[in-house]
């Protein structure tokens, strides 16, 4: 009896110290809705300088700033008007020899000439130039906000990855500490084969996990990367550990915030105008231009020497828009029919945007509500269970297999918090990009 007494506070000395070592698995801390682990990474990058990072160096955002920079020259042009003329020549040159004093209508000329559009049209062609850029300058900041979106659910995915390894990694090592328990009971006699199977199958399940997650790090990595616009070959962020920063989701503001600000529904309504001010424009054919041409004629004097005076002339002419059937009409009805699809694609994506939004506010709002669940019932009171289970396994109330059960438990509620506090996050970069949120 005394022999089995020493060997059963061996393995209960063993077992506390097991479940003493992996505390840092089975045990998070939870505060103010913040979930970290008791150890942190080094060299976190946090959130905020890599938007800045990206903000600068992402070549898409550039390729979009000067695409918008080039939007904005095209404005002044429109409005210009046509180069003028500059023509000169002879004007009724006999083809005798020394043609130019022996006719009376003979002259050298030069002349200038401008052509002067329909009053109202330059200014059309001004709007119609305003409002591409309007609407050009919009999809600047909605490549912006894509790219910022892109950035925070890498950022996020790839610190869930991060943290997923540490767990399982921890974890690990406790289910190796139980494997050492059943094998030293199972050696004296007094634990079973099985309960050493059981613990063998829980570490491969482990080592499986990290070879997955292994796989799954390299892509977040490089979507991290490419969203920075960095050389592939540089230093990798390491982002901060996962947490919740809670924020009011009021799905009917948000509605109102995306419509007032979402950049590809303002480009949309830049189109729509633009297209009206299109077939204004068209409509203008109907009215003629105007070119304007002055002249001025040099004469010598005559082989008697007879004076001649110089000449000045001036013209005006005027096109004649008489083609409206198959040139004019087409061009209006085109201008209309791009204004109504524009009007359409607007309440297209209003409707999704509006969709997508109270998927993802459902989406945030279940996802907090789970870390909650997590954090004040379900993770605590699994943690007890497992505590109790270690006290009755003490005494040989339990089997092996229950106490590790209840192991696998904690570790299963502990990966659905991370996962939850990740969900949360990537919805609100969801919600950021659907209602047009300013990156600062």
């Amino acid at each position: 009896m005394i022999r089995v007494s020493l060997s059963a506070f061996a393995l209960i000395a063993l077992v506390s110290a097991a479940i003493a070592q992996g505390e840092d698995i089975t045990t998070n801390t939870f505060g103010s809705g913040v979930y970290s682990h008791s150890a942190s990474f080094r060299n976190e990058t946090p959130l905020p300088s890599l938007v800045v990072e990206a903000l600068e160096n992402n070549p898409e955002i550039r390729a979009a700033l000067k695409e918008r920079e080039a939007a904005q020259q095209r404005i002044a042009p429109a409005e210009a008007l046509d180069d003028p003329m500059l023509e000169a020549g002879v004007i009724n040159a006999p083809l005798a020899s020394s043609p130019f004093n022996r006719e009376d209508m003979t002259m050298k000329m030069i002349g200038l000439s401008q052509r002067l559009p329909f009053p109202g049209k330059r200014g059309l062609r001004k709007e119609v130039a305003s409002k591409d850029a309007e609407a050009i300058e919009q999809g600047y900041h909605e490549t912006v906000n894509r790219v910022m979106h892109d950035l925070k659910i890498s950022y996020f995915n790839l610190g869930l990855t991060l943290e997923m390894i540490k767990l399982v990694e921890k974890n690990k090592q406790t289910l190796e500490h139980f494997l050492r328990i059943a094998e030293g009971r199972y050696q004296v006699g007094q634990g079973n084969q099985a309960d050493v199977l059981k613990a063998q199958t829980q570490v491969s399940r482990m080592l499986d996990r990290l070879l997955g997650l292994a796989r799954e790090q390299p892509i977040f990595e490089a979507e991290v990367i490419r969203a920075l616009g960095r050389n592939t070959k540089g230093e990798v962020p390491v982002p901060a550990i996962l947490h919740i920063h809670e924020v009011p989701l009021i799905l009917e503001s948000m509605q109102q915030e995306a419509i007032a600000q979402r950049p590809q529904l303002l480009a949309l309504q830049s189109l729509i105008a633009r297209n009206e001010k299109s077939i204004d424009l068209a409509r203008r054919a109907y009215y003629p231009d105007f070119d304007v041409r002055l002249s001025y004629g040099q004469r010598d004097n005559m082989l008697d020497g007879t004076r001649r005076d110089d000449m000045v002339s001036m013209t005006v002419a005027v096109n004649l828009p008489v083609w409206r059937g198959n040139k004019i009409e087409p061009r209006i009805m085109e201008f209309q029919a791009l204004r109504d699809q524009a009007i359409n694609l607007y309440q297209a994506q209003s409707n999704e945007i509006t969709a997508r939004l109270r998927q993802q506010v459902a989406t945030a709002e279940q996802s907090l509500k789970s870390v909650k669940l997590y954090q004040n019932a379900i993770l605590p009171q699994a943690k007890l269970t497992v505590e109790s289970a270690l006290a009755a396994y003490q005494v040989n109330r339990i089997d092996f297999l229950t106490l590790l059960d209840n192991q696998m438990t904690v570790f299963d509620y502990e990966t659905n918090l991370i996962s939850a506090i990740a969900n949360y996050n990537k919805a609100l970069a969801e919600i950021d990009l659907l209602i047009g949120k300013k990156q600062h």
